[in-house]
């Protein structure tokens, strides 16, 4: 037996019925009864793509092993006795659909998932100090704060230096544990990973074809190496290229983004999956961040492993990650991916 509490107002879905709570209300179902909970009503067939509104811990995906989605038995058939304490499982629903969309037809290569937590503190947030730490943990990442938003990303988007123009493609990510030798243990299996070198083949691709337009030449290594981050490891890839026009920095920038690595390809048909299903806004989340002098030259970084500061209540800071996925993702690896991903800021951020 399964016991939730419902505040006032609230409504629930339990079985195809809707049910609203007047005052606190507490509603116990059998382990496999199909649940979902929120402030709007949805019908069966919207609950894979509005799972992002939902906030009761329920998995709302389901695959038909023929390759339909079948939205009815997606809610009937729900397991809540497992998703009850499962982290984030809007996030999880989300990942099931994009790998679902791409295994069924050939429109989608690589996608790239986000997903976003808030974190309230007791006190109002002084963003000097989190900066601070995120740039003393981190110090082989670009420590930014641009108007609230803050953080340390490890992916530089593109720098033009006296003509020489260089950009770091970063896709594919296993977490650390802590231990030297397992570290490196995984680091091998990482650059052996097909799904991952998949992944990263195409946001290489979109950066390499980006930008030839800009270079009279270009380097493209043929393997990706693994970067070492105190959280996690990424395989890493630096395109480099002489520039033939004057093309700034900016102008480079804007090429770019958004690249594979934070959208994906095609990027007009990834761009318009995300925002039919991703279910939240990004805001600057993923988007440039860096400088650029009077001669054009400069470097931006894209705005990863951040938090965006409320404008309305100090206390509270938006946080988000982002998963890289495929056709052959498995929804648990990018929703662990994600919590990795998140640990800069959580760590800045706490005690």
């Amino acid at each position: 037996m399964l016991r939730i509490t419902l505040r006032d107002g609230e409504k629930a879905i339990v079985n195809g019925a809707v049910l609203r709570a007047v005052g606190r209300t507490q509603l116990c179902v059998e382990n496999k009864v199909a649940i979902m909970r929120g402030r709007e009503v949805m019908k069966p067939e919207e609950a894979t793509t509005l799972a992002r509104k939902l906030y009761f811990q329920a998995m709302l995906a389901y695959i038909d092993p023929a390759g339909r989605d079948d939205h009815q038995n997606a809610v009937v058939n729900l397991l809540a006795a497992v998703v009850a304490t499962f982290e984030a499982p809007e996030a999880k629903a989300i990942c099931v659909r994009f790998a679902h969309e791409m295994a069924r037809g050939e429109h989608y290569r690589a996608l790239q998932a986000a997903r976003d937590l808030i974190a309230i503190a007791e006190q109002p947030i002084d963003l000097r100090w989190p900066l601070h730490r995120l740039a003393t943990s981190y110090p082989n990442c670009w420590t930014f704060s641009v108007d609230g938003l803050i953080g340390a990303t490890p992916e530089l988007l593109v720098r033009r230096e006296k003509g020489l123009i260089t950009s770091r493609v970063l896709a594919g990510t296993i977490r650390r544990t802590g231990d030297d030798a397992h570290d490196l243990a995984l680091a091998a299996s990482l650059a052996r990973s097909s799904k991952d070198l998949e992944e990263h083949e195409y946001a290489v691709r979109s950066v390499a074809e980006a930008l030839e337009p800009h270079c009279k030449s270009m380097n493209v290594p043929e393997t990706p190496f693994v970067l070492h981050l105190p959280n996690v490891m990424h395989l890493a890839t630096d395109v480099a290229g002489v520039a033939n026009n004057g093309a700034s920095a900016l102008g480079l920038a804007a090429a770019l983004h958004p690249s594979a690595a934070i959208c994906g390809t095609p990027t007009p048909v990834a761009r318009d999956l995300i925002g039919e299903i991703e279910g939240m806004h990004r805001g600057r989340f993923s988007g440039p961040v860096g400088w650029m002098d009077a001669s054009g030259d400069g470097e931006w970084c894209i705005a990863l492993r951040c938090g965006q500061a409320d404008p309305d209540d100090p206390r509270r800071m938006r946080l988000f990650a982002g998963a890289g996925i495929v056709a052959g993702s498995n929804p648990d690896a990018e929703l662990a991916e994600t919590n990795a991903k998140l640990v800069p800021m959580r760590d800045a951020l706490g005690d």
